[in-house]
This record gives C-alpha cells, structure tokens and sequence, in this order.
C-alpha cells in the first residue's frame, strides 16, 4: 500500500474494561476487525475517543490521524487512518491476527 493512502479499519471496542488493551480479532459485521479494550465507559463517547487513541498509540500515527468513519453507537467500528506510514498494515495484522508478519 502506498504512503498516503488512507486505511480503514475495522474495531470492535469493548468499554469498561478492568484493563486497557489493544489485540485480538473479532469477526464482525465489517469483516476481521481488531478488538480494542478500553476503561472508559460507552458514555458520551467517551469509549470511542478513548479506541480512538488507543488504535493511532498501537499503529504508531498521531491521534489527529485517525478518525471514526461509521460506528460511533456501535461497538463495532470503522477508523480511518490518514497517511499510514509503511509498515502500518503489518503491524494491523500483527495485532489483530497474532501473526508475525
């Protein structure tokens, strides 16, 4: 994929989460999408700002970078991250997939 081009992903969130984390797959109503733990509650969107930073910390992009496309009453989400720098979709499937590579 070229730098640039915006990338979309797809997150299931789970708020209120005695721990924060970012890993796993769930298979949702927009394919393989990454599993983002977080503490705050799905109030006031506060769960959906929280996965929001947590997905652009994971992937290694400034916060400003990605934003909710679809989803915002949803645990099931679409992000789209502005300019991916290479290497960004390795690590997507690294930590959705477990995979190495």
């Amino acid at each position: 994929m070229p730098t640039g081009e915006p990338l979309t992903v797809a997150v299931r969130v789970k708020p209120g989460a005695s721990r924060a984390r970012v890993g796993g797959r769930f298979d949702g109503p927009h394919g393989p999408a990454l599993v983002i733990a977080v503490n705050a509650p799905a109030v006031d969107g506060r769960a959906t700002e929280a996965a929001r930073k947590a997905l652009a910390d994971a992937l290694g992009v400034r916060p400003a970078a990605v934003s909710l496309r679809t989803g915002a009453a949803s645990r099931d989400k679409l992000f789209t991250v502005e300019r991916p720098a290479p290497g960004v979709t390795d690590v997507l499937h690294r930590l959705r997939d477990g995979s190495d590579g």
